[in-house]
């Protein structure tokens, strides 16, 4: 088989990209390892920045999302028991929504489907071969045969425990990361979300979060240790702990209650890899780049990575002009690097450090108090959230 780009993951971001490439005339096929329906499911990230809203709908695949999606105009962030609202769109003229990365996916997968795109679901043993020459070859297992696909370029779009970024010779790529010392315990519950604004909130306890899929589904967090079993939260202690810290004026403030249904623990991390190209291999998102949950850019920069990686193949097909695909790394990288510092603060000022240092807490509030207290603070803030 031939085609112009093998994209390899159909997440939001090798989804988004076959999508991005068609509507260029340049045909792509997307090799996934796991089904349809497990990737429709799967639980991710869920708030989306104005720029992502705006390609969506611009790529015509934003129907759905202006239809369901919550559309919110401020955050509130909550310590020493008071809450304070920081109004994004009123200092940016811009927003946040609300829309499950699922539901992306969902859509994604029904406009490729619809358009006559080629999704792969439950391929394996992917290997990438010839990626510094003219026609690289994705060789892959597929209904019980052996496969090869010949190919321009390859996107490597298939996160961080891919095959593409490991494909890259030893010594080309340059790793950054960083552990976090906390993790989050992260609910879904069937409960009518009792504000219509998240709420990120520093306690003494740790860090909370409260934030939402729909109008009947709530998306919870606390920080907890990073060796955190499920099994010791049970359902009450985990109501009665977001109440203790999301209180208000020195008395427990509870979320509305619910059957929860999903229930996880995520590990903390920054992870940067660069470049993120190599040869005719260019990778994207999780295969590259992952950040703390905290500033809520994840799918986010996935997005604008497959954005930016369109267009330089546009450029190249209907010009010849190279200048975008070298310049991809570069270009990619300024927005990771600025994401990767926005998350890294946010997450710094809202978590308990191990140690329990009264001094650092006391810095926190101030900090806190500074973004809350000063637009100029608070503006750099929203610009940041909102994209």
């Amino acid at each position: 088989m031939y085609t112009q780009v093998a994209i390899v993951g159909a997440g939001p971001a090798g989804l988004l990209l076959s999508h991005l490439l068609h509507l260029h005339g340049i045909s792509s096929v997307v090799l996934e390892a796991r089904t349809r329906g497990y990737i429709e499911q799967r639980i991710r990230a869920g708030v989306l920045e104005q720029n992502t809203v705006d390609i969506l709908r611009d790529a015509g695949v934003g129907s759905r999302l202006d239809a369901e999606g919550l559309p919110h105009e401020g955050i509130e962030l909550r310590f020493g028991g008071e809450g304070h609202r920081v109004p994004m769109t009123e200092l940016t003229g811009r927003a946040i929504t609300v829309y499950g990365q699922q539901e992306v996916v969902k859509d994604l997968v029904a406009r490729r489907l619809a358009d006559g795109g080629d999704i792969r679901f439950e391929v394996s043993d992917v290997r990438l071969d010839g990626l510094t020459s003219d026609r690289p070859v994705v060789r892959f297992h597929h209904g019980g045969a052996a496969n090869e696909l010949t190919c321009d370029v390859i996107a490597g779009c298939d996160g961080f425990h891919g095959t593409s970024r490991p494909s890259v010779p030893p010594g080309q790529l340059t790793v950054y990361e960083r552990d976090y010392p906390f993790s989050w315990l992260g609910i879904l519950a069937e409960a009518t979300p009792a504000v219509h604004e998240l709420i990120y909130c520093l306690h003494e306890n740790g860090f909370a979060l409260y934030s939402m899929r729909s109008e009947r589904v709530s998306r919870l967090y606390l920080q907890v240790p990073p060796d955190t079993d499920t099994a010791e939260w049970p359902d009450e202690r985990i109501w009665d702990e977001l109440a203790t810290r999301f209180q208000l004026g020195g008395s427990p403030w509870p979320p509305n209650r619910g059957p929860i249904f999903d229930k996880g623990v995520t590990p903390m991390r920054s992870f940067v890899t660069e470049p993120m190209q190599y040869g005719r291999l260019l990778l994207a998102g999780d295969a590259v780049h992952i950040v703390p949950p905290t500033g809520a850019k994840g799918m986010n920069l996935a997005v604008n990575d497959v954005w930016l990686m369109a267009r330089a193949l546009d450029a190249w097909y209907t010009t010849g002009d190279e200048t975008l695909l070298t310049s991809y790394t570069r270009d990619a990288l300024r927005r990771v690097w600025q994401a990767q510092h926005f998350s890294w603060w946010m997450t710094s000022m809202l978590h308990r450090f191990p140690g329990d240092d009264p001094y650092q807490y006391r810095l926190q509030i101030a900090q806190l108090h500074n973004v809350v207290d000063s637009p100029a603070y608070a503006t750099a803030l929203s610009e940041n959230y909102v994209g």
